[in-house]
Parts: structure tokens; sequence; C-alpha cells
């Protein structure tokens, strides 16, 4: 009886752990919301340029500009590459 009553509560913590892990994530995942963008350029990115050129001549801030752009990798812009230039973060 003793064994039926340890393993039943074992699930339970289990599947409490279980269900608090799955809220925290999704908390997390939705925490920031889908940008906004009202303004793309294709930018033809010759050889040197940077994100940091692109804000310079569109005079926006670095933070506005990834949160309008959070998946762009700076790293590896490439010719014909469409950014987005205004819009909201969410």
């Amino acid at each position: 009886m003793a064994k039926a009553s340890n393993k039943s509560l074992n699930l339970i913590l289990m599947l409490s752990l279980l269900v608090l892990v799955s809220m925290a994530e999704s908390r997390f995942l939705s925490a920031k919301g889908t940008p906004q963008c009202d303004t793309v350029v294709d930018v033809g990115v010759e050889s040197g340029v940077t994100c940091f050129d692109i804000q310079q001549k569109f005079q926006l801030t670095s933070e506005f500009f990834d949160s309008i752009n959070p998946n762009l990798d700076c790293d590896a812009l490439f010719m014909g590459q469409w950014i987005c230039v205004d819009g909201s973060a969410n």
C-alpha cells in the first residue's frame, strides 16, 4: 500500500513539474511580440556594408534596428537582402 502511495505521489510531482516547466517556457517564448515592419528596403549590400552603416543611413538606434530585424545576421548580409527600417517592435 505504501509503495502505491509513493508511486502516485511521484507521478503527481513529476506531472506538476512538467506543467510548471511548460508554463515557464511559454511565457519566455511569448514575451516578445512579432515585430510589425512598415518599410522594407532592398539593400544593395556592397562589399563592406554593415548593419551599423544601415542604422546610420536611416538614423536608427541599434536597439530599435535589432528589434524590428530580430532574425537578421549582421555578419552575413547579402546582395538584395530585405531589411526593415521602420515599424514597431510590439
